[in-house]
């Protein structure tokens, strides 16, 4: 028995509210059952150094979990260093897969992912919650006339997966993904391409056939994410 009561091929509930920041170009505050992460995107008309008058554009993203977002208070993470930097660099790779760097030109969307509250998954959830942002930045950008068509190749989305008790898991909270003899968070596309397979045995080892399965229920758990994107982006 999961927790939560669901099945193991179940999601917990997910809720995406998009506009949720004033001041940024695109914003979404994404809950995950008891996860919630607060995703903003930014137009910055700079890029790195070493992209300057390449003409090319950017996608970089800091990741951060504030300091009660857990059951006890924890030190305020610096994105530039450990657990908080190796998720900002996934969730940076993960949308860049998503954009046409050459239409966006040389300017940068910055993706901030504030972890308000945290109960496993959290860096799934920052990178679902984070292609809406990055998908309503994209369409301020055409609506404005700054870039002639929208950038995006498709969507993005991430679930994790998890061996529990021998048994495979969909979408792990942290009950559950504390106790995984294997952890996998997975991120794909919406054309059906894979983006990044995080897969890694805590306890047992596992093989090919159970990775397998990992993969076919993840994919699973993905496409029903995309689906409640595309809902939320339809829906002014």
């Amino acid at each position: 028995m999961r927790p939560d009561h669901r099945s193991n091929e179940e999601m917990r509930p997910v809720h995406i509210e998009r506009g949720v920041a004033k001041y940024a170009e695109g914003s979404a505050l994404i809950s995950l059952g008891d996860t919630r992460v607060l995703c903003t995107a930014t137009v910055d008309e700079h890029v790195p150094p070493f992209l300057k008058d390449s003409g090319t554009g950017w996608v970089t993203a800091e990741y951060a979990m504030l300091p009660r977002s857990a059951g006890e208070r924890i030190q305020r993470d610096s994105v530039k260093k450990g657990r908080a930097l190796e998720i900002s660099r996934l969730i940076g790779r993960s949308l860049r897969a998503v954009v046409d760097l050459e239409l966006l030109g040389e300017r940068q969307i910055i993706i901030d992912c504030d972890v308000l509250q945290a109960d496993g998954s959290t860096r799934t959830a920052a990178i679902t919650g984070s292609y809406v942002a990055l998908k309503d930045a994209m369409s301020r950008l055409v609506r404005s006339g700054v870039i002639g068509r929208e950038p995006l190749l498709g969507q993005c989305a991430a679930v994790s997966v998890g061996v529990v008790q021998g048994e495979i898991r969909l979408d792990l909270c942290y009950e559950e993904d504390v106790v995984a003899d294997v952890d996998m968070n997975l991120v794909m596309r919406s054309d059906g391409m894979f983006i990044e397979v995080q897969c890694t045995a805590e306890g047992d080892a596992f093989s090919r056939e159970m990775l397998q399965r990992m993969l076919d229920l993840g994919e699973k758990g993905i496409a029903k994410l995309f689906d409640i994107q595309r809902s939320v982006l339809t829906h002014e």
